[in-house]
């Protein structure tokens, strides 16, 4: 056959250029793993933040206990109901739940999906009742503009779909976090800190699995004699067998390892000291507790105490994080149930309930009281009471 190489000016029968081969050997090559992330549906953010982490668990638990535990107010206009079917159905939403226990697991819905479904159901004889759908078993539907239109509730191989809003036989509403981008579910807060939450869980596992290996780092036996050679099978496979039978597993730490001529033991991986490990942890932490908003300090997290005092942190952590949340929900229920128990109704929270607030509520009467100033019935709306008061 002729060849032909333009590129070097060759012509056709010429050989091509000779090339110098490289010596015999090989190159190693090591490059940086990608790093493996939790997925962020809400089941596995649920599995794996707040049944396995500890404090993803008690952050979303105190946010919850203590968001459902703070009582409801009603109203008319400018004035206070103080009984009302609605204030009845919040108390004891279902058969199944108590009112506590029904808001609990709402803001638990919210905190770890950024999404809640309430579904208003008609229980016959003018009562009704509030049921909790959970999240990953709903999808929001649109119409043809793109609009929410209702919710598709699954449950096995059964489908149904509950319109949103205030219909006759029930409805549904969709309570949401702000999610920057999607249009129709809410970006859970869990969700922000999952690499801080990965990072603490792997932290766990690894601390998990050195223990079960002695406490040891992973390590190397290398056989290097003065006189060179290798190890023979027989021997290979006896040091193999006597480094897994005696001298791994927890139950065999701190057992002294016997090398023979020739073996040197090489560490392989960071130590605990080395890895800093006690710190990632609470930097974790503490990036966890940020995102939910509850201060490191109710958590008994050490080396973030940016508040004075407990009292403090704990003020902050009702101004901050849970009256935000009980008012946005307040207010969404209030613009749902108001259709179907009556308009103009309004729902609110208790304030003037909350012991956590109690400090606050005595600095401000005793501003009030020495305004001399005011009247008492300026005096009384400025605390949220009628005038006209004895």
């Amino acid at each position: 056959m002729a060849w032909t190489w333009p590129r070097f000016g060759g012509k056709a029968g010429a050989r091509p250029p000779e090339r110098k081969t490289a010596p015999s050997g090989f190159i190693a090559f090591h490059a940086q793993g990608e790093a493996n992330w939790t997925r962020r549906d809400y089941a596995t953010l649920a599995r794996e933040g707040f049944m396995r982490n500890p404090i993803v668990h008690r952050s979303v638990r105190l946010i919850a206990e203590t968001a459902s535990a703070i009582p409801w107010l009603l109203y008319e206009g400018a004035a206070e109901i103080e009984a009302h079917l609605l204030l009845d159905l919040l108390e004891r939403p279902n058969p199944r739940q108590a009112g506590a226990t029904f808001f609990e697991a709402l803001y638990g819905h919210l905190l770890l999906a950024g999404n809640a479904y309430v579904e208003l159901i008609d229980a016959g004889a003018g009562s009704r009742e509030l049921h909790l759908l959970r999240p990953d078993r709903v999808a929001v539907e649109t119409d043809a503009a793109g609009w929410p239109c209702a919710l598709q509730h699954r449950e096995g191989s059964a489908r149904r779909s509950v319109p949103l809003g205030s219909a006759e036989g029930g409805g549904a509403a969709h309570l949401t976090l702000f999610h920057p981008l999607d249009d129709h579910y809410g970006f859970p807060p869990l969700e922000a800190a999952l690499m801080a939450l990965d990072t603490h869980n792997a932290a766990g596992r690894w601390n998990k699995a050195l223990l079960d290996n002695s406490a040891r780092p992973s390590g190397a036996l290398v056989y290097a004699p003065k006189e060179g050679g290798n190890l023979t099978d027989e021997q290979f496979e006896r040091l193999k067998s006597e480094l897994e039978d005696d001298y791994s597993g927890a139950t065999r730490a701190g057992r002294p390892l016997l090398l023979e001529g020739g073996l040197d033991w090489k560490a392989m991986a960071l130590s605990p000291k080395d890895m800093d490990f006690i710190e990632a942890k609470h930097s974790a932490s503490r990036d966890i507790a940020l995102a939910f908003g509850v201060p490191p300090m109710l958590l008994g997290i050490p080396g973030d105490n940016t508040y004075a005092n407990y009292q403090e942190a704990n003020r902050a952590f009702y101004r901050l994080t849970v009256l935000p949340l009980v008012a946005r929900i307040a207010k969404e229920l209030s613009a749902w149930l108001a259709a179907a128990f009556g308009e103009g109704l309004r729902l609110w929270y208790d304030a003037d309930r909350i012991d956590a607030l109690s400090g606050e509520r005595d600095a401000l009467w005793a501003r009030l009281e020495a305004a001399g100033f005011l009247t008492e019935d300026e005096k009384r709306e400025a605390v949220g009471y009628a005038p006209g008061g004895l």
